[in-house]
């Protein structure tokens, strides 16, 4: 939009988006269909946000990529158990490449509209990302940014054989964290630990308890950039765009290393006190534990295998540990040689925080445009990259990228804010947890998830996008409570999904149908010419700076709120104006043309939101994509028409936005 314009049609201060842009989600792994979390926790927002971005700055200048994670343990130990138990007949390979293939068809169903969505493990996505993947971790270690660290790992001594990731599943040793899926060495809510401090583990291949033997990988040197994130971090705080639950929980990691150890072993702990490496013993009298501090990892690291030894039981902190880089898991992108050190992988976490970087390489190249073009999106101070995920993955997203995209910095001095060139600083768009029934659901615990595609069975995908919209996952936790699946649910109860989607299904749907039967009825399909008149631009002007304000600060659920007072207003005006009697036929198309700009309007802003039945008011119209551009948002239809346009034909009781017709079937019983 010209300055000029934008000045006469805006009086006040308006989001300023960057000139391109990247947006991307949380990879889900291979070894499994989308539940409904990965759709209506993360892709429809990723999709709403990435949708708006191409009507309001030009789909040219937006990339929206995600892809498979194929890597890893749970995929390798899911294929191991399915085969095992007679599931499935097939190479390791073909079995996450079935998986990728189920979760682009929910996604196409749902209406979401990646770029492109690959698999790092598979096809030319898993070329280029093998290279990418060298390529970052060979530069780390050029600037001297990792280290070799021999660990202890587990050891199934009856199977023989190193356990990776999930193949061993113990307690979470990290305080106040409650979960009973911690696995080698993270849990998942996403705490990071040494494997030595699980609690209580056990191999799933044998039901046996581990041993321990060492094993040494590469890890990435994160603590040495605690104060480039602590800097981050305070100009996280002051933006309005960044959610607090984001730097809340970078926040936590930032802090010396700690022990928490129970009461009942203060004196034993006192007796070996000495012979520590030196710490701080915090007084806090009413606490059930007591807390030591170290200024270093190492210190921290030292007592705990003191206190292990002498059988005190205790719990670390959050804090900052070095990031392991690789691994010996067989099905993994191969980690280049460096120092003579050779067969190892890459562990699955680092090359997924990157693997955006190599689809939007696949993309371009796919579209017959240089692979490096992805420079102008990542490193470019023209754009910005949008990373849609859950709170559980905010230490991956939040803390272990935007050090490393530091560390890849080309001056000599590391900066919280990168120079053009470099990556970029990414806008990390967290949500938090969307509950199953009031529980927290996951795949592998107590309460199963349904399958997004089989939501499909009982809603349109434009209810479950609405309803999940609107939730305001950005604030708080919330709980998904579909009344096919809620055992709790009377007859006479209402539908929560319903009920978010009658706004579309009744109120627009009815001023839509009213515009195009009264036009076919009075004016033979012929869309009235009249200007709207002023206060109908005021109107539309009022909710498109509101809408925008807020889509700028991903508030999604306050734009269901504006999309749902200005259709329910042009929903009273046409209930008023557009009656069925019409001694004054230029007072009727004036009123028809009022009603049409308030549908053009609500639908820009719901495109986004409801492709479908967008898409099919834009058929009905017979307008091309211009309508979707926010350079002439507030232009009346006859902006891209010309005079004396011809509707489509809308036969009798045509829909843009409907029920499913299971709630149709319930209606009539």
């Amino acid at each position: 939009m010209s300055d000029k314009k934008e000045k006469k049609n805006f009086e006040i201060p308006r989001p300023v988006f960057p000139k391109r842009c990247i947006v991307t989600g949380g990879m889900p792994y291979g070894n499994k269909e989308l539940h409904f979390g990965h759709v209506g926790g993360m892709f429809v927002f990723a999709d709403t946000f990435a949708r708006f971005m191409r009507d309001r700055i030009g789909k040219e200048n937006v990339i929206f990529v995600g892809g498979t994670d194929c890597y890893g343990s749970p995929i390798a130990e899911g294929w191991r158990v399915k085969v095992k138990n007679g599931e499935f007949d097939g190479t390791l390979e073909e079995f996450v490449a079935r998986n990728n293939q189920k979760q682009k068809e929910t996604l196409d169903a749902y209406g979401i509209s990646p770029n492109l969505f690959a698999a790092s493990g598979l096809g030319r996505s898993k070329e280029i990302h093998a290279e990418v993947t060298d390529r970052f971790i060979s530069s780390l270690h050029k600037k001297g940014q990792l280290n070799q660290i021999t660990t202890m790992q587990f050891y199934d001594e009856k199977a023989g054989c190193f356990l990776n990731g999930r193949q061993v599943v113990g307690k979470c040793p990290v305080d106040g964290c409650t979960s009973e899926k911690g696995y080698a060495d993270e849990c998942d809510m996403g705490h990071q630990y040494m494997p030595e401090n699980l609690i209580n583990p056990v191999s799933t291949l044998t039901g046996e308890t581990p041993t321990m033997k060492p094993v040494t990988n590469w890890y990435f040197k994160l603590r040495d950039y605690e104060k480039l994130m602590k800097d981050w971090v305070e100009e996280l705080k002051k933006r309005k765009d960044i959610r607090p639950v984001v730097w809340k929980t970078i926040d936590e990691f930032l802090k010396p290393p700690v022990i928490y150890i129970k009461r009942e072993f203060e004196e034993k702990y006192k007796s070996l006190a000495s012979s520590m490496p030196e710490h701080n013993y915090l007084e806090e009298p009413k606490k059930p534990s007591f807390t030591i501090e170290f200024s270093e990892l190492t210190d921290c690291d030292e007592a705990c295998r003191i206190l292990t030894e002498n059988g005190i039981r205790y719990r670390t902190g959050k804090t900052l540990v070095p990031f392991r880089l690789t691994g010996n898991i067989e099905w993994g992108v191969p980690a280049p040689v460096m120092d003579g050190v050779e067969g190892l992988t890459v562990w699955v976490w680092p090359e997924s925080l990157w693997a955006p970087i190599s689809f939007t390489q696949t993309y371009l190249e796919k579209e017959g445009r240089s692979r490096d073009e992805w420079k102008d999106y990542w490193c470019s101070k023209d754009s910005t990259v949008y990373q849609f995920i859950g709170q559980d993955n905010i230490y991956f997203y939040g803390i272990a990228e935007p050090a490393m995209w530091m560390a890849q910095q080309e001056s000599a001095e590391k900066t919280a804010s990168p120079a053009e060139g470099d990556l970029q600083m990414p806008v990390i768009v967290a949500n938090h947890h969307i509950l199953f029934l009031d529980k927290k659901a996951s795949s592998s615990g107590a309460v199963k998830p349904p399958m997004a595609a089989d939501l499909l069975n009982h809603y349109t995908p434009e209810q479950l996008r609405m309803h999940w919209l609107g939730l305001g996952l950005g604030q708080r936790s919330v709980s998904f409570m579909p009344k096919p699946y809620n055992p709790e649910a009377k007859p006479e109860d209402t539908d929560p999904v319903v009920k978010d989607g009658l706004l579309l299904s009744n109120v627009y749907n009815r001023m839509i149908r009213t515009a195009f039967y009264t036009c076919q009825k009075e004016l033979d399909g012929i869309m009235p010419n009249n200007a709207p008149e002023e206060k109908f631009r005021e109107d539309a002007k009022k909710a498109v700076l509101e809408f925008e304000r807020h889509m700028s600060k991903f508030a999604f659920h306050q734009c269901t709120y504006v999309l749902d007072s200005y259709i329910r207003n042009g929903s009273k005006y046409m209930a008023k104006a557009l009656t069925g009697d019409y001694p004054d036929k230029e007072a009727m198309k004036q009123a028809l043309a009022n009603l049409f700009y308030m549908v053009r309007i609500a639908g820009v802003l719901l495109h986004p939101l409801a492709p479908f039945g967008t898409e099919k008011l834009r058929e009905y119209l017979e307008v091309d994509e211009r309508i979707w551009s926010w350079d002439t948002i507030l232009e009346p239809l006859t902006y891209f028409t010309g005079e004396d346009h011809k509707l489509k034909f809308l036969p009798p009781r045509t829909d843009f936005f409907t029920k499913h017709e299971s709630q149709f079937a319930a209606v009539e019983e």
